[in-house]
């Protein structure tokens, strides 16, 4: 990852990363980012234990102390990018926004807007592989606040910002979508939680103004180093303020999963737990683009072959799913998935079997 990505000034965002040791992980007020090595400056003064991290530090000190802290410390550290682990600890549950940019929706030839469900599985971090198996592996970058605190009910988007990959196995999701009602989200949760499916970057970044800050964000994802996604983060429908209220309506509502049911992830006082990710959803070039004519016609011939025994839908996913595997279009192993954003970091996976 011999990249070179800007760093916000203090003045605008705080930016961290953890190298992991030995007895714990150090954190990093990160300061600059060139040719793949991180400097900045060490915060081990400030940390009460090994496995202290940014949102511990906030916990205690607000923006003002620790933008104070960095600026007069001198115990200043440099080391590859290579050597970052996860910036922050996070849950394994999580909120996550599918068709939230509308070329993205239309690329997918899903209509009626966004819609909710929740991601069950832990992050990786930002050199971790996925496996692709005998999935139809897609990629999704996207921007992910971070709750810092429990967020009530009351409470407006608050937190840091991190880079993900929302990795999915195409085939389970249209296999478990219900394709009259998309807007239920049924069959995402299923398609988006395989163990690996969400690495995340290797930055953590608390924006002094959110709303300002998330503005100058530019998305971009490439495999094997041609560019597929690229977009303002903004070009969304749904910003942070409207995935919460949408969030707080569906917080009874359930996904199944695993032969059992789950919900988006509220303790039993309403509140979301700190350390959840909101996903915001991806800008368009993946690699679904939905169902082709071809798909059409040859599904409704094995619908017909098969004399109307087996529903018309799973006919047309079947063959979807049959001639993408033939051709090869999705994810392969040997494949390397680059995220890189100015401000925000990077994180590059390579595609096992």
């Amino acid at each position: 990852m011999a990249e070179t990505i800007a760093i916000a000034p203090l003045g605008e965002a705080l930016t961290f990363a953890r190298i992991r040791e030995q007895t714990g992980h150090r954190v990093i007020a990160v300061t600059s980012y060139r040719e793949g090595r991180i400097g900045g400056v060490d915060l081990s003064a400030l940390i009460n234990g090994p496995d202290d991290d940014a949102i511990d530090l906030f916990n205690r000190l607000d923006y003002a102390s620790l933008e104070t802290a960095i600026l007069k410390a001198d115990n200043l550290i440099e080391t590859q990018a290579g050597n970052l682990d996860m910036p922050v600890k996070l849950r394994d549950a999580h909120i996550a926004v599918g068709t939230n940019y509308r070329e993205h929706a239309n690329e997918s030839t899903v209509k009626g807007g966004p819609f909710l469900f929740p991601k069950m599985v832990a992050p990786t971090s930002s050199l971790s592989p996925v496996s692709a198996g005998e999935a139809l592996l897609d990629y999704e970058v996207e921007l992910s606040l971070v709750t810092m605190t429990p967020l009530a009910a009351n409470d407006g988007p608050a937190g840091g910002l991190i880079l993900c990959n929302d990795f999915t196995d195409r085939a389970l999701l249209v296999r478990h979508i219900d394709p009259r009602n998309p807007q239920s989200g049924r069959g995402f949760t299923t398609g988006k939680s395989a163990p690996g499916y969400l690495p995340v970057g290797n930055l953590f970044v608390v924006p002094r103004d959110l709303d300002s800050f998330v503005a100058k964000l530019t998305l971009q994802l490439s495999v094997n180093g041609a560019e597929r996604q690229h977009g303002p983060a903004t070009d969304w429908i749904w910003n942070f303020r409207d995935i919460l209220r949408e969030a707080r309506q569906r917080r009874d509502a359930r996904w199944a999963y695993r032969g059992g049911e789950v919900r988006l992830p509220f303790d039993g006082d309403g509140t979301i737990p700190a350390r959840t990710l909101l996903m915001a959803g991806t800008p368009a070039g993946t690699v679904f683009q939905g169902l082709s004519a071809a798909d059409y016609l040859l599904g409704i011939r094995d619908f017909l072959l098969r004399g109307g025994r087996r529903p018309i839908i799973s006919c047309l996913i079947e063959r979807y799913i049959a001639r993408a595997r033939a051709r090869r279009i999705y994810l392969q192993p040997g494949d390397r998935v680059d995220i890189r954003v100015d401000y925000l970091g990077a994180l590059s996976t390579t595609v096992l079997a």
